[in-house]
């Protein structure tokens, strides 16, 4: 197995060529090799600290902390037997290391089929924790029972069958008084190592939806989340019609979407689908999706499906072989969407909308040859290109580019800003 280097989305990875191995309990050298991003060091913890190394003390420590408290869990391999929940406000869950890939809550022997759940309370942070082999949802974020503000920061979700990140749908009583708000999610690792298989999740089946239900984040009724700068890898289904890597429906508002990198998953970013129960009429509102590398993602590379005044800025998408024609798509009713200042490396965008979406400045064509590195989902620039350099108009909602650099008054299209 070899080892390179790169920098993806401004930040340094370690990735490896070939299967990625699972996890052992020895130590964290198995996962050495996972492309985790490296995120800014959070502040020492205040209030109460609880310090953990055992499974059981996990546990106790849950019941124990206070508001505002922190739970440090050290480095190990922790098997969990159960679902384990947070239910107490602004508490802070989180590897004491600081690398993820050494703290792995490993649900491979849990009895139940979701691992870690936040319910009823706010500010919970979840960070620099592995969360592994669930059979449906990772974290869960009970926004049906009140959970909301949550920061989930620098953790890697890996072989997670369902969601890695689900929050569920808001009761139709509630909704006027409640939503799930101003949850981050940040300088995470979403990986499964193969597609998904009947025996993964016993109630995928042949009558439900043939091994295809499977995701990266999964949220209803989101208002004012930020999902960035996080790296979601082959995120499949069995059949190659797995959800989306992000996925944003049931009225989700002013969500914004930025900096991620999407590779070879069956879906990229999905605002909205074609299924809107009687009760929902519009899937997304005002969300921002802007400066995202998306490679090779057949399904859809970007979609929008029943969403109003959101905009579709400045990313780049890479597939030329793309069978289906769907770099960027617009299906159902989409009135106010701009689609304006994309890559597409590949065909057009696919338009199936009776809306008149405004559709500006980008970039159609086979552009492989102008990417540092396609084969990892590295779609910086490597050169000017007149169909690219300086050929967009500056749009006030995005001032830098996918590395934080600012962008000039005649920007490059797609989400990299080429030097000059």
């Amino acid at each position: 197995m070899t080892v390179r280097i790169l920098m993806i989305v401004g930040l340094a990875f370690i990735v490896c060529s070939g299967t990625i191995p699972n996890a052992t309990a020895a130590d964290a050298q198995a996962s050495s090799g996972l492309p985790v991003p490296q995120a800014p060091p959070l502040p020492d913890p205040t209030g109460t600290v609880i310090r953990v190394s055992t499974v059981e003390q996990l546990f106790q420590a849950a019941k124990q902390v206070p508001p505002g408290g922190t739970i440090l869990v050290a480095d190990g391999h922790y098997r969990m037997p159960r679902y384990f929940e947070l239910r107490t406000d602004r508490v802070t869950l989180r590897g004491e290391s600081g690398r993820p890939e050494r703290v792995i809550l490993d649900a491979a022997e849990s009895r139940h089929g979701e691992l870690l759940g936040i319910t009823a309370c706010a500010g919970v942070t979840v960070a620099h924790l592995t969360i592994q082999n669930v059979r449906f949802n990772g974290l869960k974020i009970n926004s049906n029972l009140r959970a909301t503000e949550v920061t989930v920061y620098h953790c890697i979700f890996r072989n997670i069958w369902q969601r890695a990140i689900k929050g569920p749908a808001v009761p139709a009583e509630e909704r006027a008084e409640f939503r799930p708000s101003d949850c981050l999610i940040q300088y995470c690792l979403f990986i499964n190592d193969r597609a998904k298989r009947y025996d993964d999740d016993p109630t995928d089946t042949p009558e439900t939806f043939q091994g295809n239900y499977v995701g990266g984040i999964d949220a209803m009724f989101p208002r004012r989340w930020t999902i960035s700068d996080n790296v979601f890898i082959g995120i499949r289904g069995r059949t190659g019609e797995g959800r989306g890597a992000i996925f944003l429906w049931h009225d989700a508002r002013d969500c914004i979407i930025e900096r991620n990198v999407i590779v070879d998953c069956d879906a990229g970013i999905c605002l909205g689908n074609s299924y809107r129960p009687p009760d929902i009429d519009i899937h997304c509102r005002r969300c921002l999706v802007r400066n995202n590398f998306v490679v090779r993602c057949h399904e859809n590379g970007i979609l929008a499906d029943y969403t109003e005044d959101c905009r579709i800025l400045h990313n780049s998408v890479h597939d030329p072989d793309s069978r289906l024609k769907r770099l960027i798509r617009m299906v159902h009713d989409n009135p106010g969407l701009i689609v304006a200042n994309n890559l597409l490396s590949g065909p057009p965008p696919r338009i199936e909308t009776s809306d008149a979406v405004t559709l500006r400045d980008n970039a159609v064509g086979d552009f492989t040859d102008l990417f540092r590195d396609v084969q990892v989902g590295d779609l910086r620039l490597v050169r000017t290109s007149p169909e690219i350099t300086a050929a967009g108009q500056r749009w006030p909602e995005v001032p830098e580019d996918i590395d934080r650099q600012p962008r000039g008054r005649e920007p490059d299209l797609g989400a990299h800003e080429f030097a000059r």
